[in-house]
């Protein structure tokens, strides 16, 4: 396990109500919604520590009990498989309870990512801390959190995941202007740049970059006063985009100053429906234990709907 150095907590909005995925969120948190055989944000917890970061703080909303007693012991069915000596199971369910050390908060009002980032600050206090969006599975053969945690170590202020992203597509995301750092360049920070304004969903036309902004973030503590002072901007929402922007213009030494490392691994958007689909084909079809099988089917499958059209 890597050394998370001045960065120890880590904060996993979840209060999202999962409208995209209704009737099956109905009842469930989206955040429970199966990828193979663990929940999506057991992934995400499981990354969080990987990293060092074993305090972690769900910020959580109506209807998410199920998703706390993932986390919480349950006792009468460790003593079923105890009984029957599932050692294997077993494990697996006391996996999930021991992971971390979990916490949770209420956002109540659904105002937006900034607004849920706000909720934490009594827990985090006054030190650096990561948000992780539950939306993107970061592939644990491709770690990006050790990396964004060297940077802040390194310069500073907040660091954010980049991705590159097709042009057309950009409007679905934040999108950041970088611009190189001769610094950070001559340090061997190759995939760090400087991120000098930040943009909500723009237009393509207005798009600074094709950079998007991916749901992780090493963020200085003083992103809790400017997203105090901000303004509900997009959606009629508090974005944390827009405090981000703040952030890039402020002296480091007040916690200033904004960073993005470029991830080019492979990433899961549980999000939306179809790469929800694909995210849960491509995990299965690596597995030792049915992806044989399943790479056979699906090579069938498909032939077999070629043929019918």
């Amino acid at each position: 396990m890597s050394s998370a150095g001045g960065v120890r907590k880590a904060v996993i909005p979840a209060a999202g109500l999962g409208t995209r995925f209704l009737p099956a969120t109905k009842a469930t948190p989206k955040e429970m919604l199966p990828v193979v055989d663990k929940p999506a944000i057991q992934y995400v917890v499981e990354e969080a520590v990987a990293a060092g970061l074993e305090d972690v703080l769900f910020i959580t909303g109506r209807s998410k009990r199920p998703l706390e007693d993932h986390f919480d012991k349950n006792l009468e069915l460790e003593q079923v498989l105890e009984a029957k000596n599932d050692v294997e199971r077993l494990e697996q369910v006391r996996h999930s309870s021991d992971l971390a050390r979990i916490h949770y908060v209420r956002q109540g009002d659904p105002l937006g990512l900034g607004h849920a980032v706000l909720m934490s600050q009594n827990h985090v206090g006054d030190e650096p801390f990561a948000v992780l969006l539950g939306d993107d599975l970061i592939d644990p053969r491709d770690p990006i959190l050790d990396r964004m945690i060297e940077i802040r170590n390194q310069f500073g202020g907040s660091v954010l995941c980049l991705m590159q992203v097709p042009s057309e597509t950009i409007s679905l995301y934040g999108c950041v202007a970088v611009e190189e750092d001769s610094i950070s360049a001559s340090s061997g920070s190759s995939n760090s740049l400087v991120v000098t304004d930040l943009v909500e969903k723009p237009d393509v036309a207005d798009a600074p970059s094709n950079y998007a902004i991916i749901g992780r973030y090493i963020l200085d503590p003083a992103v809790y006063s400017v997203l105090a002072e901000t303004e509900p901007g997009r959606g009629g929402e508090i974005q944390l985009t827009d405090a981000l922007r703040v952030l890039a213009t402020m002296p480091t030494e007040q916690g200033g100053g904004v960073r993005g490392v470029v991830f080019e691994g492979r990433r899961y958007d549980t999000g939306d429906k179809l790469s929800y689909l694909q995210a849960v084909i491509q995990l299965a079809s690596e597995r030792e234990d049915i992806g044989p099988e399943l790479t056979e089917w699906l090579k069938v499958f498909c032939a077999s709907s070629r043929e019918q059209t």
